[in-house]
C-alpha cells in the first residue's frame, strides 16, 4: 500500500487515477511514500524522510525545495503543457483587453450615474476615450516556445498576427508543434525590437529575472504591450510603470498584482488566474498522479524536473533497482559488481543522467539480498535505492 499526502484540494478526477486498493490518500498522514500539491510552500515544512516523490499539479515548482530534494535522491514531478489551454486563452484575452482599451472603458461605464438619457449622452462623449486598435498585421513577440508559448504563437498567427519567436532551448519535439509561419528571433533583444506586444513564457530562474527591463522596453515598438503569465519577477515592474507614465508604452496585461502596479490605469493585474479553470486543474492532477503512479509502481521518471526520464517496461517476475547517485564515473560498473558477487545475473538495465544526478534501474532475475542492498547502499555517491517487484 503506498501514502499519499495531499497538500492542497487535489482535482477528484486526478485522485481517482489512484487505485485504492493500492494507493492510501490523505491531506493528513504519518511516513508519506509521496506528496501532491499545488500551491503550498514545502520550503518551511519538515519534508519526512519517508517521502519517494514529490508530483506538483501545475508547471512551475518555486514552491517546492528541489534542490534538497535532489540531495535526497527525492524526483519532482510537474505538469508542463496541462495548464498550457488555459494560459493561452487567457494570454489571448489579454491581448484584447489591451488593443481595445476594455478595462478604462469598463470602470469608466461602472461610474456613470443619471437616468439612461444621461447615460447614453455619457457614453457618447466618453468612448472616444477609449478608440483602440485591431490585431491583424501587429507584431508579436513571445519569449520561451514550451507547451504554452507555442500555443500562444499558432493562436496569435489565426488572428491575423505577424510572430515572431525567441527560445534557445527549444526541443525538437515542440518545434514540430510550432507553426512555420512563426518567425525565429536571434534574441530577446532582437524579438523586442520587431514587435508592439511582448508575452513572457520562460520559469523563473536567475538569468530570466527582470529580463524585462527599462533598456528593453525601450526596444518595443510604439503602443508597446507587455503581457506577463509566467511570473512576476520576470518584469521589472518600477521600469514599466516608469514607461507607462512616460507614455512610451500602451499596457502591461499580468497575472500579478502587486502594490507598485495597484491603481495605475494602463495595468490590467488579473488574480494569478493562468490555470485557473476547472480544466486545468484536472488535467494536471491527472498527469501528476499517474506520473508517481508510474514511478512508485515501476521506478519509471517522465516530467520531472531534477531527474532525467527514464522508462524501462517492468516484465511479470523480475525484481527492479531503482538507484539514484551523483552523476560520477564507474558507477554502474560499481552496481554491476555488488551484483556480480551476488551472482544476480542482470536482465535489463537502463542508466540515464540529468546534471548531477544519475538514475539507474536494473531488472534482475532474482529478488537481490539485503546484504547486497546494503553493499549498493554503501557505494560512495548512492543517494537512493529501492527495490521494486514486477
Amino acid at each position: 500500500m503506498f501514502k499519499i499526502q495531499t497538500l492542497n484540494n487535489i482535482s477528484v478526477r486526478g485522485l481517482d487515477r489512484l487505485p485504492r486498493d493500492t494507493f492510501e490518500v490523505a491531506s493528513e498522514m504519518t511516513s508519506p511514500d509521496a506528496i501532491m500539491v499545488r500551491s503550498a510552500d514545502m520550503h518551511k515544512r519538515d519534508i519526512p524522510a519517508s517521502v519517494r516523490a514529490i508530483g506538483r499539479a501545475g508547471a512551475g515548482t518555486n514552491n517546492i525545495p528541489v534542490a534538497a530534494m535532489s540531495k535526497r535522491g527525492v524526483p519532482v514531478f510537474n505538469a508542463p503543457g496541462a495548464n498550457a489551454n488555459a494560459v493561452k486563452e487567457l494570454v489571448l484575452a489579454g491581448l484584447l483587453l489591451a488593443s481595445r482599451n476594455i478595462a478604462p472603458a469598463l470602470d469608466f461605464v461602472r461610474k456613470l450615474e443619471g437616468d439612461d438619457k444621461a447615460l447614453h449622452e455619457a457614453v457618447e462623449a466618453g468612448k472616444k476615450k477609449f478608440v483602440g486598435f485591431e490585431l491583424p498585421g501587429r507584431s508579436l513577440g513571445v519569449i520561451g516556445l514550451g507547451a504554452i508559448g507555442i500555443k500562444v504563437a499558432n493562436a496569435a498567427l489565426d488572428l491575423g498576427m505577424e510572430v515572431w519567436g525567441y527560445d534557445p532551448a527549444m526541443t525538437v519535439n515542440n518545434a514540430w508543434k510550432l507553426d512555420a509561419r512563426v518567425r525565429r528571433a536571434v534574441s530577446v533583444d532582437d524579438l523586442i525590437s520587431r514587435s508592439q506586444f511582448v508575452s513572457l513564457h520562460v520559469p523563473l530562474i536567475d538569468a530570466t529575472r527582470n529580463l524585462v527591463n527599462a533598456d528593453r522596453l525601450k526596444l518595443l515598438k510604439k503602443q508597446g504591450v507587455v503581457l506577463n503569465f509566467s511570473r512576476a519577477p520576470i518584469v521589472d515592474e518600477a521600469a514599466m510603470v516608469e514607461a507607462l507614465n512616460a507614455g512610451t508604452l500602451h499596457a502591461y496585461i499580468c497575472d500579478f498584482p502587486s502594490v507598485t502596479l495597484q491603481g495605475h490605469p494602463r495595468v490590467v493585474a488579473t488574480p494569478h488566474l493562468g490555470a485557473s479553470t476547472g480544466e486545468a486543474e484536472e488535467n494536471c492532477a491527472v498527469m501528476v498522479a499517474d506520473q508517481l503512479r508510474d514511478y512508485l509502481e515501476t521506478g519509471n521518471v517522465t516530467n520531472s524536473v531534477n531527474f532525467p526520464d527514464a522508462v524501462l517496461p517492468l516484465l511479470p517476475g523480475k525484481s527492479r533497482l531503482a538507484i539514484v547517485n551523483e552523476n560520477v564515473p564507474n558507477m554502474v560498473g560499481q552496481i554491476s559488481t555488488q551484483l556480480a558477487k551476488e551472482r544476480l545475473n542482470i536482465a535489463d538495465l537502463l542508466n540515464k543522467s540529468r546534471g548531477d544526478l544519475a538514475y539507474t534501474l536494473v531488472d534482475l532475475d532474482a529478488p537481490p539480498s539485503a546484504e547486497a542492498l546494503a553493499a549498493i547502499k554503501g557505494i560512495s555517491g548512492v543517494l537512493n535505492v529501492r527495490t521494486i517487484t514486477g
